[in-house]
């Protein structure tokens, strides 16, 4: 599974029409957001109390595979994910998000993200149940282009907003 296979669950034209930007920018926007939350997700998954915590979150999450609209997603718990996986930094990254060139479109990441979140644990969930091999760790490490950690080489060239999140460059 990559980081494509998740975007095919996403309603972007949902999406696109709730934030009245072009299919491209809410497809680019879902991107990034979804690579930031995989990224918050892999980090915060390298210790086993973290782990942990995904691993229960995910367990209520499991059976929903992708909202086929806006207004199916449960935006509060959508929030707490973005809390949790980002924790006092929500702001820092939806600011850095929002001012992104790649990522300059109208949409607001601080209302985006809590929209994502569900949608990509529910996804995660699923995966996680089919099972076949591997944990958390090695799915978010596959989805991220490694072996886990804050790498976002296969994300579209986050490194700036989580090099400087998870502790690489600032």
């Amino acid at each position: 599974m990559n980081l494509d296979e998740i975007l095919t669950q996403v309603p972007i034209d949902d999406i696109a029409q709730r934030f009245g930007v072009s299919h491209e920018v809410a497809r680019q926007a879902v991107r990034e957001g979804g690579a930031t939350l995989l990224g918050g997700l892999s980090k915060n998954a390298e210790t086993a109390g973290g782990s942990a915590a995904i691993e229960k979150a995910l367990q209520r999450h499991g059976g929903s595979a992708g909202a086929q609209k806006v207004d199916d997603v449960d935006e509060a718990d959508g929030e707490k994910i973005v809390k949790h996986v980002l924790g006092d930094r929500k702001g820092e990254v939806t600011e850095k998000l929002n001012t992104s060139e790649k990522t300059a479109g109208g949409i607001d990441f601080g209302k985006l993200l809590p929209i994502l979140a569900p949608i990509i644990m529910g996804i995660l969930a699923n995966r996680t149940k089919k099972g076949g091999g591997g944990g958390l760790s090695d799915i978010l490490g596959g989805l991220l282009g490694g072996s886990g950690g804050s790498s976002s080489g296969g994300l579209g060239g986050l490194g700036d907003v989580l090099g400087g999140l998870f502790g690489g460059r600032r």
